[in-house]
């Protein structure tokens, strides 16, 4: 009985178990609203955004990234909103579907039970993903699997991108500070994420 559950999960489309994970509820007693899972991706996704979570106003929309952090890394990927929003395009799949609440200095951290329950299924079926883009701690430590700092992970980008991945500050507005302390970003690694960018979705 056990490998036929398993069976029928490896079968499942990838519309289908979206459909699954928007309707999950798992963590609804530790959310502030109610539980509202954000995220896209299709069969045809070429590029992973791994985020995350969705923010307040996200939640309020249902649309991830629709906002000020949202223009800012469309501006870092040199796509419009109508690309950034072809499930062809881009996977968005933050660490964590639905508004986590508000913390001290910002949003409360991700909660762990959708990497737990929904990550791997969903990763399996992204076949066709040619660049994966790491947004801040939470994502990298899944995904990179390392202790570094962000600054660290962004630094080492050339070793990543043979990889086809890229480590990426998070394009909030808290992170204003950081873009003035590390220029180098915007001026060396932009202009090479958008040229890979363009590769990709060519």
């Amino acid at each position: 009985m056990k490998a036929k559950a398993t069976q029928i999960i490896t079968e499942e489309s990838v519309d289908a178990l979206l459909a699954r994970i928007k309707s999950c509820d798992l963590c609804q007693q530790q959310l502030p609203l109610p539980a509202k899972p954000i995220l896209q991706f299709g069969e045809n996704s070429k590029i992973l955004i791994a985020g995350q979570a969705p923010g307040k106003a996200a939640h309020d929309k249902g649309i991830p990234f629709d906002d000020i952090s949202g223009d800012r890394l469309r501006a870092w990927l040199g796509v419009n909103r109508t690309q950034f929003y072809q499930t062809d395009n881009f996977a968005l799949v933050p660490m964590g579907f639905c508004f986590p609440g508000n913390g001290k200095s910002g949003d409360l951290s991700p909660l762990p039970i959708c990497a737990q329950v929904w990550r791997t299924q969903i990763l399996s079926r992204l076949n066709q993903v040619e660049l994966t883009l790491v947004l801040g701690k939470y994502a990298i430590d899944w995904h990179m699997c390392s202790k570094q700092t962000v600054t660290e992970q962004v630094k080492n980008w050339q070793t990543l991108l043979a990889a086809n991945t890229l480590v990426l500050p998070h394009p909030s507005p808290r992170n204003n500070i950081w873009l003035k302390r590390n220029p180098w970003f915007e001026q060396q690694i932009l202009p090479i994420l958008k040229r890979k960018v363009s590769q990709v979705l060519k």
